[in-house]
């Protein structure tokens, strides 16, 4: 019982500041949510549309297994879980409040800013670690196959978002978002000021 009060705790804390957030940027007459529409490539529109659909059903699978799921991983596996999530809720909480006005959900069309300081100094996608580790902290407490099925597929969705969105910035910020991908790693990190990457 301690367990299922846990994760719903922290998927509730999770999507609250979501939604919270939208709503928010809603009352500045800002259009967060702009996935899956608006004047983009037919290749960014179908991630954003199936991110759509990976994220949903994880959030079903996550509510689902935590109330019909019967066997358990160990103790120590759950704990861990846990942990995972409350890590997760603090990277995508810190991530929503760093990016202020300029966060969205999906590519934007609008110019917004490039934040790089706070948690963005730290990781370019805290947000989608954010997602990451809520996935990876409903699977470890509440292990089934389905589960683990739909939460990879998300996760590899994110992942190909972010690839999208990186393109995206580096034609909106240029050089500037250039410097910056040299300091700091795609999910948690600094670089070596030696090390290099291919960002397009």
């Amino acid at each position: 019982m301690i367990y299922q009060i846990l994760a719903m705790l922290i998927l509730a804390t999770f999507y609250s500041f979501y939604f919270a957030k939208i709503i928010i940027q809603k009352r500045q007459s800002i259009t967060t949510n702009q996935m899956g529409i608006g004047k983009k490539p037919k290749k960014v529109l179908l991630i954003e549309h199936f991110l759509q659909l990976s994220t949903v059903l994880t959030a079903i699978f996550d509510i689902g297994s935590i109330f019909l799921v019967k066997q358990f991983p160990a103790n120590e596996f759950r704990i861990v879980g846990v942990v995972l999530g409350i890590l997760g809720v603090m990277f995508f909480t810190l991530a929503i409040i760093t990016m202020k006005t300029s966060w969205r959900v999906g590519i934007p069309e609008e110019k917004t800013s490039l934040i790089t300081d706070g948690i963005y100094n730290w990781s370019r996608n805290p947000a989608f670690v954010g997602f990451d580790l809520l996935f990876l902290s409903i699977c470890l407490m509440y292990f089934n196959i389905l589960l683990v099925c739909v939460s990879v597929w998300a996760a590899v969705m994110l992942h190909l978002q972010i690839l999208q969105e990186e393109t995206h910035m580096y034609h909106m910020f240029g050089n500037d978002y250039v410097q910056y991908t040299k300091q700091t790693l795609r999910y948690f990190g600094k670089k070596r000021s030696d090390t290099k990457e291919r960002y397009l």
